[in-house]
C-alpha cells in the first residue's frame, strides 16, 4: 500500500510545495520512503529517500524541485525491497522521459520481467514490480510512436491511452498509476477492477484557470483546497496536459468495479471518500452491525464500557457503544511518534512497538467488564498485548470485537500482510483465537455484514475484493503455486533476510 499524487499547476506556479503538502496528508499510506519528481519544460528535478516526508524534504531540496507539474509518492513496500534505490517515482528516458508512481501490486510481475528482457529488450534495474509496469507502459508508448512517418517521434494523447489499454492487457493485479510524460503532461489510470483508489480534483489557479490534482484519497484533495471532481473509474485513464487541458478515456474492454474493502477497514483515513463511499460512514456501519449481534449472541455478558483500540477502531467502537447504550471511553493513550505497527517491516519491530505505542488509563479499566474494539486481527500479537494491558490495568473481564472478519488468506494486490501461516486465524476457530489473545470472548464481523456496511455511495459500488477474508481473487489468475511462492517470500525469516540485504545494499551505495 502506497500513496501517490500528481499535480498540474498553472505555468509559473511552483508545484513542489503542493506535492509536499499532499504527501504529508497521505503519509499514513506509507512511511518507508518518499519521493517527488517535477518538470520544467524538458527538464526533470527529483528528490527521493527512505524516511518520512518531513525528513526526506528539507528546504534546500524543495528549492531545487523546479516546475509547474510533478508526481509524488510515499512507499510502503509490498514487492521488492526497502532499499532507497526502490523509492519512487521511477524514471525511464525512453520514450520522451517517463516518471511513474504506483500503488498496488502486479500478480504476474515475474512473467512480465521475462517478457521485457527477451521480447521488449528493456532492462529492469530493481526488484520492484512498479518498475516492471513502468517499462511495459513505456514500451507500448514507444511502439505506438513507431507507426508515424515523421522522422522525429512525437507525442499524441491517444498514444498514451493506447499504451494504457496495452498495460491492461498485459498486466494483472491491482494498480493505481500516476505517470508524468516530460514536457507533455500527467496521466493517471486504474486497473480494470478499481482495486486501488485514485481520485481527481480541481482547484482555481492563483491567476485564473484550473489546476488539477490526482491522488490516492480525497483527503489530500480537500487539504489542498480542491473541489472533488470524481473518482477515476476502473480501467479509465485521465490525461492532463501541461497547459491544464483534461482528457479521459476508458481503456479496458471489461471494467468491473471491485475495489479493495480493506481500504475501509484500516488503510484509508476516516475523512476520505473512496469510490463515492465515506470511510467514516462505512466504519460507523461496521460498529452498528456488531452491536446488533451482541445482545443476541452474548446476552449473558454485562459490558460496563466500550474502549477502542486507537485509531482505526475508534469509529466502529463509538457507534457500537451508542447502539448498546453503553459508555464509550478512551482507555488508551497513543504515542503519536510511533508509526503504524501494521506497516512496520519486521515482526520483532512490531512486537516491540505495541507497548511503546499504547499506554492504558487505569481509571477506565479498574473493576470493569471491558469491550475492546479494533478494526481487524491479523497476527494477533498486538491484540494479545492489548488484552493483557487491559487486565494489568485492572479490568475484571476483557471482551474483544473485530470490525472485520478473520483474515485467513494473503492479500496479493498491494497490502503486504504476513505469510498465511502467521495469521492467528489460520487453522483456528473463533474460540481458539479468543484463547490465543487471552480474551473472555471474541466476536468477528461477518463478511456479509462488512460488505453491506461498505456498499453504495455515489458510484454505486456493490462488490469488493474481499480476498483476504474469503480467498476469492477478483483478477482470476491466482493459483496455489503463486500463493506458495508468496508464502515463502512473506514469512518472517524471508523478511529478515531481505532487511539484511537492504542494509548491505545501503552501506555499499554509501561507500
Amino acid at each position: 500500500m502506497c500513496g501517490i499524487i500528481g499535480v498540474v499547476a498553472q505555468f509559473g506556479q511552483p508545484v513542489a510545495p503542493i506535492l509536499y503538502d499532499g504527501l504529508t496528508v497521505l503519509q499514513h499510506r506509507g512511511q518507508d520512503a518518499a519521493g517527488i519528481v517535477t518538470c520544467e519544460g524538458e527538464h526533470l528535478y527529483h528528490r527521493k529517500a527512505n524516511g518520512l516526508v518531513r525528513d526526506v524534504f528539507q528546504q534546500s531540496h524543495m528549492d531545487t524541485l523546479i516546475g509547474h507539474m510533478g508526481v509524488g509518492h510515499v512507499r510502503y513496500p509490498t514487492a521488492g525491497t526497502s532499499s532507497c534505490a526502490e523509492a519512487q517515482p521511477f524514471y525511464t528516458n525512453s520514450p520522451h522521459g517517463i516518471s511513474l508512481a504506483h500503488n498496488g501490486n502486479l500478480t504476474n510481475a515475474k512473467e512480465l520481467r521475462k517478457q521485457l528482457y527477451r521480447k521488449d529488450l528493456r532492462h529492469v534495474n530493481t526488484s520492484s514490480d512498479s518498475e516492471v509496469l513502468m517499462n511495459i507502459f513505456a514500451h507500448e508508448l514507444l511502439e505506438r510512436g513507431k507507426t508515424y512517418l515523421e522522422e522525429e517521434l512525437w507525442f499524441n494523447i491517444h498514444d498514451a491511452f493506447h499504451a494504457v489499454s496495452k498495460v491492461h492487457e498485459r498486466c494483472r493485479g491491482g494498480y493505481a498509476i500516476i505517470t508524468m510524460i516530460t514536457g507533455y503532461g500527467v496521466l493517471g489510470f486504474r486497473d480494470p477492477w478499481g482495486i486501488r483508489p485514485l481520485i481527481l480534483g480541481r482547484r482555481d489557479a492563483p491567476n485564473g484557470g484550473d489546476e488539477w490534482v490526482l491522488a490516492s484519497e480525497s483527503v489530500a484533495l480537500i487539504a489542498l483546497g480542491c473541489e472533488i471532481v470524481r473518482d477515476v473509474e476502473p480501467g479509465e485513464a485521465v490525461f492532463i496536459t501541461a497547459s491544464g487541458e483534461l482528457y479521459n478515456q476508458q481503456c479496458s474492454e471489461n471494467p468491473s468495479y471491485k475495489p479493495c474493502i480493506f481500504e475501509h477497514v484500516y488503510f484509508a483515513r476516516p475523512d476520505s471518500v473512496i469510490d463515492g463511499i465515506s470511510v467514516h460512514r462505512a466504519r460507523l456501519k461496521m460498529g452498528r452491525k456488531l452491536a446488533a449481534r451482541i445482545p443476541v449472541e452474548r446476552a449473558d455478558s454485562k459490558i460496563d464500557v466500550v474502549i477502542p483500540v486507537p485509531d482505526s477502531g475508534r469509529i466502529a467502537a463509538m457507534e457500537l457503544a451508542k447502539d448498546l447504550d453503553t459508555p464509550f471511553r478512551e482507555g488508551f493513550v497513543k504515542n503519536r511518534y510511533v508509526g503504524r505497527t501494521f506497516i512496520m517491516p519486521g515482526q520483532a519491530i512490531r512486537k516491540d512497538s505495541v507497548r511503546k505505542k499504547l499506554n492504558p488509563i487505569p481509571y477506565e479499566f479498574e473493576g470493569k467488564n471491558v469491550l475492546l474494539v479494533d478494526d481487524s486481527i491479523v497476527r494477533g500479537n498486538t491484540s494479545a498485548k492489548i488484552v493483557q494491558m487491559a487486565r494489568d490495568a485492572g479490568a475484571s473481564k476483557v471482551f474483544f470485537a473485530s470490525a472485520a472478519p478473520p483474515v485467513i488468506h494473503p492479500n496479493v494486490y498491494g497490502i503486504d500482510m504476513p505469510a498465511k501461516s502467521e495469521y492467528i486465524a489460520h487453522g483456528r476457530s473463533e474460540e481458539e483465537v479468543c484463547e490465543e489473545i487471552g480474551a473472555d470472548w471474541l466476536m468477528y464481523q461477518k463478511l456479509e455484514d462488512l460488505i453491506e456496511a461498505c456498499q453504495g455511495g455515489t458510484c454505486g459500488v456493490e462488490e469488493f475484493d474481499t480476498s483476504c477474508f474469503n480467498g476469492i481473487y477478483v483478477t482470476g489468475d491466482i493459483d496455489e503455486d503463486y500463493l506458495a511462492d508468496l508464502e515463502k517470500s512473506r514469512n518472517d525469516s524471508a523478511k529478515k533476510k531481505k532487511m539484511k540485504n537492504d542494509e548491505i545494499l545501503e552501506i555499499h551505495n554509501e561507500q
